[in-house]
Formats: C-alpha cells, structure tokens, sequence
C-alpha cells in the first residue's frame, strides 16, 4: 500500500503565502512550495534572488508585498526586478552591466593645453 507523503517544511522556514515557503540555511535560500523543493540559491546570488521572486511575483504566486516582509527589502527594488522580469525575461539578470565605454582622446583633445 502506498505511503501517504506528508508535507516537509523545516523548523524556521517562513511563510510567502500559505503555499510557498522559504528557509535560510547554511548560506542557501531554499524555496518549499507545497512542502516540496522546488529551487535554491546562494543568499549572497543577488541576480538569482531577483529572477526567481520575480518570477515568482509575475506568475501570481505572490505579492510584492510578501517578498518585501519576508526578505525584508525595499518595494522599489521588488518593482524594478520584476518589470526587468517583465520586460527582458530571466536572461537578463545575468547580462552584464552595460557602462559607458572606454573614452575617446581625439588629437585635438591632446593638443589642448592642460588648465592647470
């Protein structure tokens, strides 16, 4: 006969909504949904954090305001994480940081006299 397979959430875990759960252990987040893993990350991948609780967010899994309370950061950063979610798809929080390039020196520029 089969064994009925009773929900596992671990001592300490905190609520996102009554379904998903999240447990911060040995330098991992774990996410439970249901009692059943179904992710992890390093605490310290900050794009992996923002793609998954976006991700999370944006498929009405949760509210922006439950990942405010139980991470404990700010709203704007939820919303600007999940409109990059939105717009660009999980890749893009793992593109490198655009800058500004390397500068230009023209040989008029060099020419000028230094104003010191």
């Amino acid at each position: 006969m089969p064994q009925t397979l009773l929900p596992f959430i671990p001592e300490g875990a905190n609520f996102l909504t009554n379904r998903i759960t999240v447990h911060n252990r040995d330098g991992y987040w774990y996410y439970f949904h249901g009692g059943m893993p179904v992710f992890s990350h390093q605490e310290d991948d900050l794009a992996t954090f923002r793609m998954y609780t976006s991700q999370l967010y944006c498929d009405g899994h949760c509210s922006q305001k439950d990942i405010v309370r139980v991470f404990g950061v700010s709203e704007s950063s939820v919303k600007r994480a999940a409109r990059k979610y939105r717009e660009e798809g999980p890749a893009a929080f793992y593109k490198p940081k655009k800058g500004r390039g390397p500068s230009i020196i023209t040989e008029e520029v060099k020419k000028k006299p230094k104003p010191y």
